[in-house]
């Protein structure tokens, strides 16, 4: 009985950081460092006087933590898109691989017109990262294909262009990896902000029912944790909105890169045996 062979090249992973599965840990620390921002930092004495608990000479800090324990929500948030904003870039940067990636993609086009497949691979292991992966692996089925007969040349170019394929599914979970967690946190952002907002308007007008020149205080104070909050949260949604857009566009460009050569290798597999059936 005949054993069908895999003839699809074995595909390389991308060597270097890969990123952070475990997120919650990540951002179980930054919940961490936010309460105590919050309470030894913006809470000390150097912005609170410690006598009445009032903010002393309108220090901007003593102001942010008037706030009230929406604050450490909104910190937690923050903290973790500048967190996850760090690792992306340098998950993405080992994806990238170490030369400029435009340039790597003409070096191979050109490799392939003038039918250097030495010289393209030789380019890929300088490259490394995540689109000289994916090459790499079509390199070597396309060398694989040359070798190989009982096989339309349909049948070899599908065969090269499932190898493409497949490295590409194997190097996007890396790529994508914490990027919803980031898109979430630009709507959290908004939705506690405006939580904490709410609250602080109780606040103020549960002092502006109560009455009296007494309560002036506890309106002011009301106000004051609508207004840190509005802006906190403001804040984290902006920096979340930013980071998003910027990360997805750099793995946009990264999936067109990768769409091109890989058409690139499948023509030039179509144009060098074109005498096949």
């Amino acid at each position: 009985m005949a054993t069908k062979t895999n003839t699809t090249a074995p595909v390389k992973k991308s060597q270097g950081f890969q990123g952070v599965k475990a997120a919650f840990w990540i951002i179980v620390v930054c919940f961490i460092l936010a309460v105590l921002f919050f309470k030894f930092f913006l809470g000390s004495s150097a912005h609170i006087d410690p006598n009445n608990g009032e903010v002393i000479d309108g220090n901007i800090w003593g102001t942010i933590y008037k706030g009230g324990i929406v604050v450490p929500v909104i910190l937690t948030l923050l903290f973790t898109v500048i967190a996850l904003s760090i690792e992306r870039w340098l998950a993405l940067r080992t994806a990238f691989g170490k030369g400029k990636l435009p340039q790597f993609v003409e070096n191979i086009k050109a490799a392939l017109k003038a039918n250097d497949f030495a010289k393209a691979q030789d380019l890929c292991d300088k490259q490394r990262g995540t689109v000289a992966n994916v090459v790499g692996a079509s390199l070597r089925t396309y060398k694989e294909m040359e070798g190989t007969a009982g096989m339309k040349k349909e049948q070899k170019i599908a065969r090269i262009q499932q190898a493409h394929e497949e490295a590409t599914q194997l190097e996007m979970p890396t790529l994508q990896m914490n990027m919803p967690i980031i898109a979430t946190i630009t709507t959290l952002g908004t939705l506690t902000a405006l939580f904490g907002t709410v609250v602080g308007m109780i606040r103020s007008f549960a002092a502006l029912a109560a009455g009296g020149g007494a309560d002036s205080q506890a309106l002011s104070l009301g106000i004051s944790e609508a207004l840190v909050n509005t802006a906190s949260g403001i804040l984290t949604s902006w920096v979340a909105v930013v980071a998003y857009n910027f990360y997805t566009n750099k793995i946009d460009k990264l999936t067109y890169a990768l769409d091109e050569v890989g058409y690139t290798i499948a023509q030039t597999y179509e144009v060098n045996h074109a005498e096949e059936a």
